[in-house]
Protein backbone atom coordinates (compact mmCIF):
# COMPACT_ATOMS: atom_id res chain seq x y z
CA UNK A 1 0.00 0.00 0.00
CA UNK A 2 1.29 3.34 -1.20
CA UNK A 3 0.46 5.84 1.69
CA UNK A 4 1.51 9.94 1.25
CA UNK A 5 0.96 12.34 4.45
CA UNK A 6 1.54 15.91 4.82
CA UNK A 7 4.68 16.78 6.60
CA UNK A 8 3.36 19.63 8.18
CA UNK A 9 0.99 17.98 9.46
CA UNK A 10 1.87 13.52 9.85
CA UNK A 11 -1.77 12.59 10.45
CA UNK A 12 -3.09 13.77 7.69
CA UNK A 13 -2.61 11.04 5.10
CA UNK A 14 -3.41 12.78 1.56
CA UNK A 15 -3.87 9.85 -0.42
CA UNK A 16 -3.68 5.68 0.22
CA UNK A 17 -3.92 3.45 -2.58
CA UNK A 18 -2.31 0.23 -3.48
CA UNK A 19 0.94 -0.12 -5.25
CA UNK A 20 0.47 -0.89 -8.97
CA UNK A 21 2.91 -4.10 -8.41
CA UNK A 22 5.01 -5.44 -11.43
CA UNK A 23 2.25 -7.30 -13.62
CA UNK A 24 0.01 -4.07 -13.89
CA UNK A 25 3.11 -2.11 -15.24
CA UNK A 26 3.72 -4.90 -17.62
CA UNK A 27 0.10 -4.35 -18.90
CA UNK A 28 -0.01 -0.69 -18.62
CA UNK A 29 3.11 -0.32 -21.03
CA UNK A 30 1.32 -2.59 -23.53
CA UNK A 31 -1.56 -0.67 -23.46
CA UNK A 32 0.60 2.62 -24.00
CA UNK A 33 2.48 1.13 -26.81
CA UNK A 34 -1.25 0.53 -28.61
CA UNK A 35 -2.12 3.95 -28.10
CA UNK A 36 1.14 5.46 -29.29
CA UNK A 37 0.93 4.06 -32.77
CA UNK A 38 -1.83 6.54 -33.62
CA UNK A 39 -0.86 9.22 -31.77
CA UNK A 40 2.82 9.31 -33.35
CA UNK A 41 1.26 9.96 -36.75
CA UNK A 42 -0.69 13.25 -35.96
CA UNK A 43 1.46 16.11 -35.40
CA UNK A 44 -1.62 18.70 -35.24
CA UNK A 45 -3.91 16.38 -32.70
CA UNK A 46 -0.89 16.24 -30.43
CA UNK A 47 -0.23 19.76 -30.03
CA UNK A 48 -3.78 20.54 -29.89
CA UNK A 49 -4.08 18.02 -26.58
CA UNK A 50 -1.33 19.85 -24.97
CA UNK A 51 -2.77 23.34 -25.66
CA UNK A 52 -5.94 21.85 -23.92
CA UNK A 53 -4.12 20.02 -21.38
CA UNK A 54 -2.27 23.49 -20.17
CA UNK A 55 -5.45 25.05 -20.46
CA UNK A 56 -6.67 22.60 -18.01
CA UNK A 57 -3.82 22.73 -15.36
CA UNK A 58 -4.10 26.57 -15.67
CA UNK A 59 -7.94 26.18 -14.74
CA UNK A 60 -7.14 24.27 -11.75
CA UNK A 61 -3.93 26.07 -10.34
CA UNK A 62 -5.33 27.11 -6.88
CA UNK A 63 -6.70 23.34 -6.08
CA UNK A 64 -3.22 22.33 -7.37
CA UNK A 65 -0.82 24.64 -5.63
CA UNK A 66 -3.03 23.79 -2.96
CA UNK A 67 -2.17 20.02 -3.18
CA UNK A 68 1.30 20.59 -3.84
CA UNK A 69 1.75 22.41 -0.43
CA UNK A 70 -0.53 19.76 1.60
CA UNK A 71 1.44 17.00 -0.24
CA UNK A 72 4.84 17.71 0.12
CA UNK A 73 4.99 21.09 2.05
CA UNK A 74 6.19 23.50 -0.94
CA UNK A 75 5.45 26.94 0.73
CA UNK A 76 2.72 28.41 -0.96
CA UNK A 77 4.28 30.86 -3.18
CA UNK A 78 6.67 28.07 -4.40
CA UNK A 79 3.76 26.12 -5.41
CA UNK A 80 1.67 28.66 -7.05
CA UNK A 81 4.78 28.98 -9.42
CA UNK A 82 5.12 25.49 -9.68
CA UNK A 83 1.71 24.83 -11.28
CA UNK A 84 2.21 27.97 -13.25
CA UNK A 85 5.79 26.91 -14.51
CA UNK A 86 3.67 23.46 -15.53
CA UNK A 87 1.00 25.43 -17.90
CA UNK A 88 4.19 27.13 -19.53
CA UNK A 89 5.76 23.79 -20.16
CA UNK A 90 2.66 22.44 -21.72
CA UNK A 91 2.24 25.31 -24.52
CA UNK A 92 6.21 25.08 -24.66
CA UNK A 93 5.64 21.94 -26.24
CA UNK A 94 2.53 22.17 -27.40
CA UNK A 95 4.51 24.57 -30.28
CA UNK A 96 7.74 22.21 -30.55
CA UNK A 97 4.79 19.74 -32.18
CA UNK A 98 5.85 21.34 -35.32
CA UNK A 99 9.59 21.59 -35.15
CA UNK A 100 11.76 20.29 -38.09
CA UNK A 101 12.32 16.92 -37.46
CA UNK A 102 14.92 16.41 -39.47
CA UNK A 103 17.01 17.43 -42.89
CA UNK A 104 17.45 16.97 -46.54
CA UNK A 105 21.04 16.59 -47.66
CA UNK A 106 22.65 16.01 -51.02
CA UNK A 107 22.81 12.53 -52.18
CA UNK A 108 26.16 11.21 -53.39
CA UNK A 109 24.17 9.93 -56.54
CA UNK A 110 21.09 10.31 -58.10
CA UNK A 111 17.96 10.57 -56.13
CA UNK A 112 16.89 11.98 -52.60
CA UNK A 113 18.75 11.72 -48.86
CA UNK A 114 17.16 13.29 -46.00
CA UNK A 115 16.75 12.32 -41.96
CA UNK A 116 14.04 12.01 -40.07
CA UNK A 117 12.95 11.49 -36.30
CA UNK A 118 11.19 9.35 -34.96
CA UNK A 119 9.20 8.11 -30.92
CA UNK A 120 10.84 6.05 -29.52
CA UNK A 121 7.57 4.72 -28.28
CA UNK A 122 7.00 4.29 -24.39
CA UNK A 123 8.84 6.82 -22.29
CA UNK A 124 9.15 5.40 -18.80
CA UNK A 125 9.08 8.22 -16.12
CA UNK A 126 10.75 7.53 -12.53
CA UNK A 127 9.85 11.40 -11.11
CA UNK A 128 10.61 12.39 -7.17
CA UNK A 129 8.44 14.42 -4.65
CA UNK A 130 10.06 17.66 -4.51
CA UNK A 131 8.46 19.40 -7.67
CA UNK A 132 5.64 16.50 -8.21
CA UNK A 133 4.31 19.27 -10.70
CA UNK A 134 7.13 20.54 -12.90
CA UNK A 135 9.60 17.44 -13.06
CA UNK A 136 6.87 14.80 -14.23
CA UNK A 137 5.24 18.08 -16.93
CA UNK A 138 9.01 18.65 -18.38
CA UNK A 139 9.60 15.00 -18.45
CA UNK A 140 6.27 13.99 -20.37
CA UNK A 141 5.66 16.88 -22.06
CA UNK A 142 8.27 16.48 -24.66
CA UNK A 143 7.68 12.99 -24.42
CA UNK A 144 4.14 13.68 -25.93
CA UNK A 145 5.17 16.12 -28.37
CA UNK A 146 7.49 13.74 -30.07
CA UNK A 147 5.06 10.84 -30.22
CA UNK A 148 5.36 8.82 -27.47
CA UNK A 149 3.64 7.56 -24.57
CA UNK A 150 4.38 7.91 -21.10
CA UNK A 151 3.77 5.81 -18.16
CA UNK A 152 4.95 7.89 -14.82
CA UNK A 153 5.70 6.27 -11.80
CA UNK A 154 5.90 9.56 -9.13
CA UNK A 155 7.71 9.06 -5.96
CA UNK A 156 5.41 7.93 -3.19
CA UNK A 157 5.01 11.34 -1.36
CA UNK A 158 3.88 12.89 -4.39
CA UNK A 159 1.46 10.02 -5.15
CA UNK A 160 -2.06 12.15 -5.15
CA UNK A 161 -0.60 14.77 -7.34
CA UNK A 162 0.27 12.23 -10.15
CA UNK A 163 -2.86 10.99 -9.58
CA UNK A 164 -4.56 13.83 -9.91
CA UNK A 165 -2.57 15.37 -12.83
CA UNK A 166 -3.63 11.92 -14.43
CA UNK A 167 -7.11 12.84 -13.83
CA UNK A 168 -6.97 16.08 -15.30
CA UNK A 169 -5.70 14.78 -18.60
CA UNK A 170 -7.69 11.34 -18.89
CA UNK A 171 -10.26 12.85 -21.21
CA UNK A 172 -7.73 14.45 -23.28
CA UNK A 173 -5.47 12.23 -24.37
CA UNK A 174 -6.14 8.74 -25.73
CA UNK A 175 -6.80 6.02 -23.58
CA UNK A 176 -3.35 4.86 -21.87
CA UNK A 177 -1.33 7.53 -23.69
CA UNK A 178 -0.46 8.89 -20.16
CA UNK A 179 -0.91 6.36 -17.69
CA UNK A 180 0.28 6.71 -13.73
CA UNK A 181 1.42 3.21 -11.62
CA UNK A 182 1.69 4.11 -7.86
CA UNK A 183 4.69 2.53 -5.96
CA UNK A 184 7.66 2.21 -5.09
CA UNK A 185 11.17 0.23 -6.02
CA UNK A 186 9.00 -2.83 -7.59
CA UNK A 187 7.48 -0.62 -9.67
CA UNK A 188 9.82 1.19 -10.64
CA UNK A 189 12.03 -1.68 -11.48
CA UNK A 190 9.50 -3.25 -13.95
CA UNK A 191 9.40 -0.11 -15.56
CA UNK A 192 12.75 0.30 -16.18
CA UNK A 193 12.11 -3.43 -17.91
CA UNK A 194 9.28 -2.55 -20.28
CA UNK A 195 9.75 1.31 -21.36
CA UNK A 196 11.56 1.96 -24.72
CA UNK A 197 13.05 5.12 -23.16
CA UNK A 198 13.66 5.89 -19.48
CA UNK A 199 14.06 9.55 -17.72
CA UNK A 200 14.72 9.27 -14.19
CA UNK A 201 14.88 12.40 -11.10
CA UNK A 202 16.32 11.35 -7.93
CA UNK A 203 19.15 10.27 -5.49
CA UNK A 204 22.71 9.26 -6.98
CA UNK A 205 22.58 5.44 -5.58
CA UNK A 206 18.81 4.89 -7.41
CA UNK A 207 20.03 6.90 -10.46
CA UNK A 208 23.06 4.94 -11.35
CA UNK A 209 20.85 1.76 -10.68
CA UNK A 210 18.26 3.17 -13.14
CA UNK A 211 21.31 3.77 -15.53
CA UNK A 212 22.83 0.58 -15.22
CA UNK A 213 19.50 -1.57 -15.60
CA UNK A 214 18.16 0.57 -18.70
CA UNK A 215 21.86 0.14 -20.44
CA UNK A 216 21.63 -3.41 -19.51
CA UNK A 217 18.47 -3.30 -21.50
CA UNK A 218 20.11 -1.13 -24.77
CA UNK A 219 17.31 1.60 -24.48
CA UNK A 220 18.55 5.20 -24.03
CA UNK A 221 18.36 6.58 -20.28
CA UNK A 222 19.07 9.91 -18.34
CA UNK A 223 19.62 10.51 -14.79
CA UNK A 224 19.40 13.39 -13.25
CA UNK A 225 20.55 13.63 -9.40
CA UNK A 226 22.11 15.00 -6.50
CA UNK A 227 23.90 18.33 -6.45
CA UNK A 228 26.30 19.82 -3.95
CA UNK A 229 25.94 23.16 -5.13
CA UNK A 230 28.73 26.27 -4.27
CA UNK A 231 27.97 29.72 -4.31
CA UNK A 232 31.37 31.30 -4.47
CA UNK A 233 31.06 35.33 -3.39
CA UNK A 234 34.07 37.39 -4.87
CA UNK A 235 35.56 40.26 -2.52
CA UNK A 236 34.23 43.05 -4.92
CA UNK A 237 30.62 41.40 -4.88
CA UNK A 238 27.13 43.27 -3.57
CA UNK A 239 27.32 41.84 -0.18
CA UNK A 240 23.67 42.85 0.70
CA UNK A 241 22.54 41.15 -2.94
CA UNK A 242 24.55 38.20 -2.70
CA UNK A 243 23.28 37.26 1.02
CA UNK A 244 19.99 37.93 0.28
CA UNK A 245 20.44 35.42 -2.88
CA UNK A 246 22.06 33.24 -1.12
CA UNK A 247 19.95 32.48 1.75
CA UNK A 248 17.14 32.05 -0.22
CA UNK A 249 19.22 29.54 -2.60
CA UNK A 250 20.01 27.32 0.42
CA UNK A 251 16.80 27.83 2.19
CA UNK A 252 14.18 28.01 0.68
CA UNK A 253 11.29 24.79 0.37
CA UNK A 254 13.81 23.78 3.42
CA UNK A 255 16.43 23.02 0.79
CA UNK A 256 15.07 21.01 -0.65
CA UNK A 257 15.99 21.20 -4.60
CA UNK A 258 18.69 19.32 -6.35
CA UNK A 259 19.75 23.12 -7.16
CA UNK A 260 19.95 24.36 -3.58
CA UNK A 261 23.15 26.46 -2.74
CA UNK A 262 25.06 23.74 0.18
CA UNK A 263 28.25 25.49 0.51
CA UNK A 264 29.10 29.11 0.23
CA UNK A 265 32.81 29.86 -0.67
CA UNK A 266 33.69 33.69 0.44
CA UNK A 267 36.70 34.81 -0.82
CA UNK A 268 39.06 37.38 0.91
CA UNK A 269 39.16 38.96 3.73
CA UNK A 270 35.61 40.17 3.75
CA UNK A 271 34.20 36.46 4.54
CA UNK A 272 33.19 37.51 7.82
CA UNK A 273 31.38 40.60 6.78
CA UNK A 274 29.56 37.94 4.32
CA UNK A 275 29.04 35.31 6.97
CA UNK A 276 27.34 38.17 8.97
CA UNK A 277 25.12 39.00 6.01
CA UNK A 278 24.33 35.69 5.17
CA UNK A 279 23.05 34.63 8.75
CA UNK A 280 20.96 37.96 9.13
CA UNK A 281 19.62 37.08 5.74
CA UNK A 282 18.94 33.40 6.85
CA UNK A 283 16.72 34.67 10.24
CA UNK A 284 15.28 36.94 8.36
CA UNK A 285 13.18 33.93 5.80
CA UNK A 286 9.76 33.18 7.70
CA UNK A 287 9.79 29.71 8.29
CA UNK A 288 6.74 27.95 9.32
CA UNK A 289 3.44 26.67 7.71
CA UNK A 290 3.66 26.48 4.13
CA UNK A 291 -0.18 27.60 3.49
CA UNK A 292 0.95 30.99 4.72
CA UNK A 293 1.99 33.10 1.74
CA UNK A 294 4.54 34.79 3.82
CA UNK A 295 6.39 31.16 4.70
CA UNK A 296 9.84 30.75 2.47
CA UNK A 297 11.22 27.89 4.71
CA UNK A 298 8.11 25.13 5.44
CA UNK A 299 9.23 21.22 6.81
CA UNK A 300 11.10 18.66 5.28
CA UNK A 301 9.50 15.79 3.91
CA UNK A 302 10.09 13.01 6.03
CA UNK A 303 10.79 12.63 9.75
CA UNK A 304 14.07 10.71 8.42
CA UNK A 305 14.90 14.01 6.51
CA UNK A 306 14.60 15.97 9.64
CA UNK A 307 16.98 13.72 11.72
CA UNK A 308 19.71 13.65 8.88
CA UNK A 309 19.65 17.49 8.86
CA UNK A 310 19.97 17.72 12.81
CA UNK A 311 22.57 14.70 12.65
CA UNK A 312 24.24 16.86 10.31
CA UNK A 313 24.29 20.01 12.33
CA UNK A 314 25.09 18.06 15.57
CA UNK A 315 28.20 16.14 13.41
CA UNK A 316 29.38 19.97 12.53
CA UNK A 317 29.81 20.66 15.77
CA UNK A 318 31.56 17.85 17.02
CA UNK A 319 33.92 18.10 14.13
CA UNK A 320 35.01 21.54 15.11
CA UNK A 321 32.85 23.66 13.42
CA UNK A 322 30.07 26.09 14.60
CA UNK A 323 26.50 26.69 13.99
CA UNK A 324 25.84 30.00 13.76
CA UNK A 325 22.05 29.48 13.32
CA UNK A 326 19.16 26.96 13.72
CA UNK A 327 20.78 23.34 14.25
CA UNK A 328 17.75 22.15 16.13
CA UNK A 329 14.23 20.45 15.95
CA UNK A 330 11.29 22.53 15.38
CA UNK A 331 8.48 23.03 17.19
CA UNK A 332 5.21 21.30 16.75
CA UNK A 333 3.68 18.26 15.40
CA UNK A 334 5.54 18.64 11.53
CA UNK A 335 8.94 17.65 10.20
CA UNK A 336 10.56 21.11 10.85
CA UNK A 337 13.91 21.67 10.95
CA UNK A 338 15.26 25.93 11.20
CA UNK A 339 17.18 27.37 8.60
CA UNK A 340 20.38 25.89 9.70
CA UNK A 341 24.36 27.52 8.73
CA UNK A 342 27.50 26.37 9.58
CA UNK A 343 31.03 27.06 9.66
CA UNK A 344 34.87 26.34 9.82
CA UNK A 345 34.12 22.19 8.70
CA UNK A 346 37.05 19.81 8.17
CA UNK A 347 37.09 20.08 4.17
CA UNK A 348 35.98 15.65 3.96
CA UNK A 349 33.03 16.76 6.52
CA UNK A 350 29.72 15.16 5.00
CA UNK A 351 27.99 18.99 4.61
CA UNK A 352 30.98 19.65 2.45
CA UNK A 353 31.29 16.55 0.67
CA UNK A 354 27.74 15.03 0.41
CA UNK A 355 24.39 16.41 -0.44
CA UNK A 356 22.12 16.77 2.80
CA UNK A 357 18.49 17.41 1.29
CA UNK A 358 17.50 20.19 3.88
CA UNK A 359 17.65 23.72 5.04
CA UNK A 360 21.66 23.43 6.11
CA UNK A 361 24.39 25.44 4.20
CA UNK A 362 28.11 25.38 5.04
CA UNK A 363 30.24 28.35 4.60
CA UNK A 364 33.77 27.96 4.09
CA UNK A 365 36.66 30.66 3.69
CA UNK A 366 39.57 31.00 1.08
CA UNK A 367 42.47 32.95 0.66
CA UNK A 368 42.08 33.29 -3.51
CA UNK A 369 39.67 33.28 -6.63
CA UNK A 370 41.63 29.68 -7.64
CA UNK A 371 41.55 28.19 -4.25
CA UNK A 372 37.84 28.76 -4.62
CA UNK A 373 37.50 27.19 -7.88
CA UNK A 374 39.41 24.27 -6.74
CA UNK A 375 37.33 23.78 -3.63
CA UNK A 376 33.77 24.48 -4.99
CA UNK A 377 34.64 21.30 -8.10
CA UNK A 378 36.40 19.53 -5.37
CA UNK A 379 33.55 17.27 -4.95
CA UNK A 380 31.82 14.30 -6.73
CA UNK A 381 28.99 16.39 -7.78
CA UNK A 382 28.95 19.23 -10.98
CA UNK A 383 25.33 20.48 -11.12
CA UNK A 384 25.13 23.95 -10.81
CA UNK A 385 27.24 26.98 -9.29
CA UNK A 386 27.04 30.21 -8.67
CA UNK A 387 29.55 33.21 -8.51
CA UNK A 388 29.16 36.93 -7.46
CA UNK A 389 31.35 39.66 -8.25
CA UNK A 390 30.87 42.74 -10.17
CA UNK A 391 34.32 41.98 -12.35
CA UNK A 392 33.29 41.25 -15.59
CA UNK A 393 36.67 39.56 -16.59
CA UNK A 394 36.54 37.70 -13.10
CA UNK A 395 32.87 36.07 -14.05
CA UNK A 396 34.06 34.90 -16.97
CA UNK A 397 37.51 33.32 -15.53
CA UNK A 398 35.77 31.52 -13.15
CA UNK A 399 32.49 30.46 -14.88
CA UNK A 400 34.93 28.75 -17.51
CA UNK A 401 36.55 27.33 -15.06
CA UNK A 402 33.80 25.45 -13.26
CA UNK A 403 32.67 21.82 -13.55
CA UNK A 404 29.08 22.40 -13.42
CA UNK A 405 26.54 22.06 -16.04
CA UNK A 406 25.22 25.14 -14.89
CA UNK A 407 26.72 28.62 -13.81
CA UNK A 408 24.85 31.33 -12.53
CA UNK A 409 26.46 34.74 -12.56
CA UNK A 410 24.71 37.21 -9.62
CA UNK A 411 21.84 34.85 -9.36
CA UNK A 412 21.20 31.63 -7.19
CA UNK A 413 21.63 28.54 -7.84
CA UNK A 414 18.17 27.77 -7.72
CA UNK A 415 16.04 28.36 -10.71
CA UNK A 416 16.41 26.98 -14.05
CA UNK A 417 14.75 28.19 -17.60
CA UNK A 418 12.63 25.00 -19.23
CA UNK A 419 13.58 26.19 -22.48
CA UNK A 420 16.64 25.36 -22.40
CA UNK A 421 19.05 21.89 -21.20
CA UNK A 422 19.50 20.92 -17.47
CA UNK A 423 21.98 18.66 -16.30
CA UNK A 424 24.89 18.50 -14.74
CA UNK A 425 28.48 16.76 -14.64
CA UNK A 426 30.24 14.18 -12.88
CA UNK A 427 28.21 12.40 -10.75
CA UNK A 428 25.11 14.33 -10.81
CA UNK A 429 23.62 13.49 -14.26
CA UNK A 430 24.03 10.65 -16.41
CA UNK A 431 23.28 10.66 -20.10
CA UNK A 432 21.83 13.23 -22.26
CA UNK A 433 20.32 16.91 -21.18
CA UNK A 434 16.69 17.18 -20.72
CA UNK A 435 14.20 20.23 -21.18
CA UNK A 436 14.06 22.84 -24.43
CA UNK A 437 14.74 21.43 -27.21
CA UNK A 438 17.24 18.71 -26.21
CA UNK A 439 14.34 16.90 -25.27
CA UNK A 440 13.64 15.92 -28.85
CA UNK A 441 17.07 14.88 -29.00
CA UNK A 442 16.68 12.35 -26.47
CA UNK A 443 13.00 10.96 -26.74
CA UNK A 444 13.14 10.58 -30.54
CA UNK A 445 15.75 8.49 -32.77
CA UNK A 446 17.25 9.51 -36.18
CA UNK A 447 16.17 7.56 -39.24
CA UNK A 448 18.67 8.19 -42.68
CA UNK A 449 16.59 7.79 -45.82
CA UNK A 450 18.00 7.55 -49.46
CA UNK A 451 15.70 7.28 -52.27
CA UNK A 452 16.95 6.27 -55.46
CA UNK A 453 15.28 6.63 -59.06
CA UNK A 454 13.50 3.26 -60.02
CA UNK A 455 15.95 1.24 -62.22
Amino acid sequence: MIQSRSPQNPADVVVEVPAAGASEVARTVEAARIAQREWAVNAAARSAALTAAAERVAAAADELAGLVVREVGKPHTEARGEVARGVAILRYYAQQVFDPVGSVHEPSGAGLLFTRRRPLGVAGLITPWNFPFAIPLWKAAPALAFGNAVVLKPAPEATACALRLHELFADLLPYGLFSVVPGDATEGEALIGAADVVSFTGSVVVGRSVAAKAVARGVPVQAEMGGQNAAIVLPDADLDHAAAQIAAAAMGYAGQKCTATKRVIVVGAAADDVRDALVAAVEELTFGDPADPRTAVGPVISLAARDRVLAAADSAERAGGRVLTGGRAGDGDGWYVPPTVVENLPDDHELVCDEVFGPICAVQRVDDVDAAVAFANGVRFGLVSAVYTRDLNAALDVSARLDTGLVKVNSPTTGVDFYLPFGGEKASSYGPREQGKAAQDFYTSTHTITVAPSA
